[in-house]
């Protein structure tokens, strides 16, 4: 038996401690070490199974915790289920592997965290653009981050910073305005979402303190052809780099830590097989280090029809610059594009960028020190604070068209005391409709079961003096509304929700029976007309039967704030981001053209003051 001495042992037990201590340092683990210093390390144990992994971002249907160990999945796509438990379960998955990176997760949070039930839903982009108010778009990047945090999620697909010349496109109401201008002030958002990029922080490296998120869709989504979605956008370079590429070149200076590719084409070459576009302007020209993510299925669709050549589109794909992908069959990708590797169709030094500026976000997010959601947050999901910060942003949006036949005979503000009014229309009572696409589900619903808000007419309701009667009747015929003899109406029309591609028109018409509700009602008494839309419809024929007309565009759950200013208790100061065509047969048409001939020009908007008392 061989003896120890006290002694003795201690020194043999500290020096294998040591050892063990040594074996399992790994400098990439080490928030000490400088962020370059981590990565180059990192790098150096990854095999390429466990780098193409963290090129790939997978559904949350197809996410397991053996799938993210067995894959090396570096991305997820979560469902509008998503929670933090989930969220965790999955994490763990991620790390239990050799190198325990940390896998990502996005969710789609365009006007607030939109997939959410209870979640503040704000005004669309084309409702924020009116403001032209940096700050109040900061502070919703701020509140968007908290509650999207506050379900365990740290990565959001957005802002969308398309700049919309034609509002025939269905994803118009994504886009803050036709100008560029506009767009460019709106990237404040990033510092709301992200945190202040530091002062000594290098052009083009990724700045991430608070939620992560990206710009999109690079380049020219909003330019096409008609305004089809995933078009073409003819234009020349110039046309393109002084119209599209502005507010990039804001978000890139701002540490945008991702930029998601275009389904879109420029000249008839596609967005995601761009090589001179995403590797030869936005990484070399303007020094982006943050990734490059495609849109979902946007490889598969570089050719026609999608998916027709798989083994092509990765080689473009991802030959052109495209550093995450997502996917809906993992394991195709993955097969597809380890054996062009191994073959040397695409090099390995593609790879490697590739996984260099995921990791570069990783780690600069902290996400090797805190993988893990947790639920401190959890009260910040719908609070009051933020819907009154929506509230805001309501009475901000709102545009004051027309008021009265003149100006010294205007209709607006309301009064709140009255003997009976009546509210009508589709979009009076409808809180889906008010919100839009993107909200619970990707297409939006009608009706006021999906979200917790507050609609129009519960807003006038809740403004109105106690003594003044509110009739609601969403469409009325003409006998109705004479026989009744009310103070005066406020009707409330607009669009049905929709997204993308399904939003897509090339008449632009109100909902029916919305021209019909209009001329049944003001044709007998006083009214003022409220539109809810994602961007400028056909008005022109109701015009001259209309005494006071507003657009609300697609304002959130928080409708009281149209009622808020409606009544007078705030001013009407938004001023047109859009330009509100007389036909259709105008389109394109934007401000600065030579056939510029609007019926309410880009700039446009009455303004009111609150009432005294």
């Amino acid at each position: 038996m061989i003896k120890f001495s006290i002694p003795k042992l201690g020194i043999l037990l500290l020096c294998c401690l040591a050892a063990v201590s040594e074996a399992t340092y790994a400098k990439y683990k080490d928030p000490k070490q400088p962020v370059g210093v981590r990565i180059e390390d990192l790098m150096s144990r990854m095999t390429l199974a466990e780098k193409i992994g963290q090129m790939t971002q997978i559904e949350r249907s197809v996410a397991t915790p053996d799938v993210m160990k067995k894959y090396f999945i570096g991305s997820l796509l979560l469902s509008p289920e998503t929670r933090i438990k989930m969220v965790n379960t999955i994490q763990k998955g991620s790390l239990s592997t050799r190198l325990q990176i940390p896998m990502i997760y996005g969710i789609d949070a365009v006007h607030g965290h939109n997939n959410v039930y209870k979640a503040t839903i704000f005004p669309h982009n084309v409702g924020l653009g009116v403001t032209r108010d940096p700050q109040l778009i900061k502070k919703i990047g701020d509140a968007t981050a908290l509650e999207v945090r506050a379900t365990g999620i740290s990565y959001v697909f957005a802002p969308c910073i398309a700049v919309c010349r034609d509002p025939r496109w269905g994803r118009c109401y994504e886009s803050y305005s036709e100008d560029h201008k506009i767009v460019q002030l709106m990237t404040e958002i990033i510092p709301g979402l992200q945190g202040d990029i530091p002062g000594n922080s290098k052009k083009g490296v990724p700045f991430v303190s608070g939620e992560w998120q990206h710009t999109k869709h690079f380049l020219g989504d909003g330019g096409t052809t008609k305004g089809i979605n995933e078009n073409n956008t003819l234009i020349s370079l110039n046309g393109l780099l002084s119209i599209h590429m502005p507010a990039y070149l804001n978000s890139i200076r701002k540490g945008v830590a991702t930029i998601m590719v275009s389904y879109s084409s420029w000249n008839g070459k596609k967005m995601h097989a761009n090589r001179d576009l995403v590797t030869g302007f936005l990484k070399s020209k303007l020094k982006f280090r943050g990734f490059v993510i495609s849109d979902w299925l946007g490889i598969d669709k570089i050719t026609s029809p999608s998916h027709a050549n798989y083994s092509y589109s990765v080689e473009a794909g991802v030959g052109a610059g495209i550093d995450m992908i997502m996917v809906s069959n993992f394991t195709e990708f993955i097969d597809v594009l380890t054996y062009q590797v191994k073959h040397n169709i695409i090099p390995i030094s593609r790879i490697d960028d590739a996984v260099k500026r995921i990791l570069r976000v990783k780690v600069v997010m902290g996400f090797f020190e805190n993988p893990m959601a947790d639920y401190s947050l959890v009260n910040q999901l719908g609070s009051q604070e933020h819907r009154e910060l929506a509230r805001e942003a309501v009475r901000k949006t709102l545009v004051l068209l027309k008021n009265g036949e003149s100006a010294d005979k205007p209709l607006l503000p309301l009064p709140k005391k009255a003997t009976k009014i009546l509210v009508s229309g589709t979009h009076a009572d409808n809180l889906g409709y008010q919100c839009g696409g993107w909200t619970i589900t990707w297409q939006g619903l009608g009706g006021n079961d999906l979200t917790s808000g507050t609609t129009v007419l519960q807003a006038i309701k809740n403004t109105v003096d106690p003594t003044t009667r509110v009739v609601y009747s969403e469409n009325p015929d003409e006998d109705f509304v004479k026989s009744n003899k009310f103070s005066f109406a406020i009707v409330v029309v607009g669009e049905p929700s929709y997204a993308e591609t399904f939003g897509d028109s090339l008449n632009l018409t109100l909902s029916e029976p919305g021209p019909r509700t209009i001329y049944n009602v003001c044709g007998a008494v006083k009214c003022v007309v409220v539109v809810i839309s994602g961007r400028p419809v056909v008005m022109q024929p109701y015009l001259s039967s209309i005494n006071a007309l507003v657009v609300a565009w697609l304002p959130g759950t928080e409708g009281q704030g149209v009622a808020d200013v409606l009544f007078g208790d705030y001013g009407f100061t938004g001023k047109l981001a859009r330009t509100w065509f007389k036909t259709v047969d105008q389109l394109p048409m934007n401000v600065g053209d030579p056939h510029y001939d609007p019926l309410f020009p880009f700039g446009f908007g009455l303004t009111t003051k609150p009432t005294e008392g």
